[in-house]
């Protein structure tokens, strides 16, 4: 068990018995902002793969003038070396008619001749130099394309297996949708909102058989994607918590909120408890205005956020590099 879920289950502990100390919610206090760093580093980590790549697709097409501009110059020395293997004939065609009239000709010829097969000597060598660095350039050009491909088709992958969690979600959750749950897809993440009225009674940590039962079919789907990140999170509105016993403010409520669902969760043997992690957040990061009462009931809610791993594309963007 590593660290994070040995400090979740002691955190999940000290919150189910009788008394919250001081320590215990310091201690959650710290978490919340370690785990709000860490989402905030993905998420980072993701615009800096996407900007790589994009830097990567720039460079690929730079490759590709370069290559252009090195057939194009091969080009004009093919045709150069054209021209004057053309104007050697020529010249020594004169050659061989001015021979048998004058030695001053012949020497002169003799001294074109030789000029001309030494420019032409050289003409071939700057051709093959240049042939060689093309057939390098094409190799090149080649295996970054490859990788690029490789690589555009990991995130077309990802982008998909996205898109069809968030199908499967819909379709397993679609009798909850419209009484305070949706689905939706963004950032390449998949964010499922479940609005308290679906899970909780007011000040309670406690979910309903109704809820429960939306997050049992939502474990079936997470149970068939072990390589997706389940991040839960509690908010709450701002009106301050007016209960009293265990919990000291709306923090310790979400947090216990968001605890109460991993339980369920971890209630399918199929789920790995590694992927989940619980926050509470509070009334600190609303989807709506408290000044209403309808304001109020959306940001009292439970978010799951998958977020698929990264691994394979950061592998891939090394090698281009």
């Amino acid at each position: 068990m590593s660290k994070k879920m040995v400090l979740v289950f002691i955190g999940s502990s000290l919150l189910l018995s009788s008394c919250v100390s001081s320590k215990v919610y310091k201690d959650l206090e710290d978490r919340y902002a370690g785990l709000e760093q860490e989402n905030q580093q993905l998420s980072s980590d993701l615009q800096q793969l996407t900007d790589r790549n994009a830097r990567n697709e720039q460079d690929l097409e730079n490759l590709q003038l370069e290559y252009e501009a090195t057939v194009r110059e091969r080009d004009r020395l093919q045709e150069e070396y054209a021209a004057t293997k053309a104007s050697y004939e020529k010249l020594k065609a004169s050659y061989d008619a001015l021979e048998a009239n004058s030695s001053s000709a012949l020497a002169e010829n003799s001294k074109r001749n030789r000029e001309l097969l030494a420019e032409l000597d050289a003409k071939e060598k700057a051709l093959a130099a240049e042939q060689s660095r093309l057939e390098k350039l094409e190799k090149d050009l080649a295996a970054r394309s490859r990788r690029v491909d490789e690589l555009e088709s990991v995130i077309a992958a990802k982008d998909a297996k996205m898109n069809a969690l968030k199908n499967s979600l819909s379709e397993a959750l679609t009798n909850f949708e419209g009484r305070g749950l949706t689905v939706e897809q963004r950032n390449g993440k998949v964010y499922v909102s479940m609005e308290n009225k679906l899970l909780f009674n007011s000040g309670s940590w406690a979910v309903g058989p109704e809820g429960r039962r939306a997050v049992q079919q939502l474990g079936e789907v997470l149970a068939q994607n072990p390589d997706i990140a389940v991040l839960i999170e509690g908010h709450t509105d701002n009106v301050p918590y007016g209960g009293s016993g265990q919990l000291k403010d709306n923090w310790d409520l979400s947090t216990k909120r968001a605890t109460s669902i991993v339980q369920i969760l971890r209630e399918n043997g199929n789920i790995d408890a590694q992927n989940l992690t619980a926050a509470g957040r509070g009334e600190y990061a609303p989807v709506a205005t408290n000044d209403t009462a309808e304001g109020r009931a959306r940001n009292r809610r439970i978010e799951v956020i998958l977020t698929p791993k990264l691994d394979e594309i950061s592998r891939l963007l090394n090698e281009i590099e």
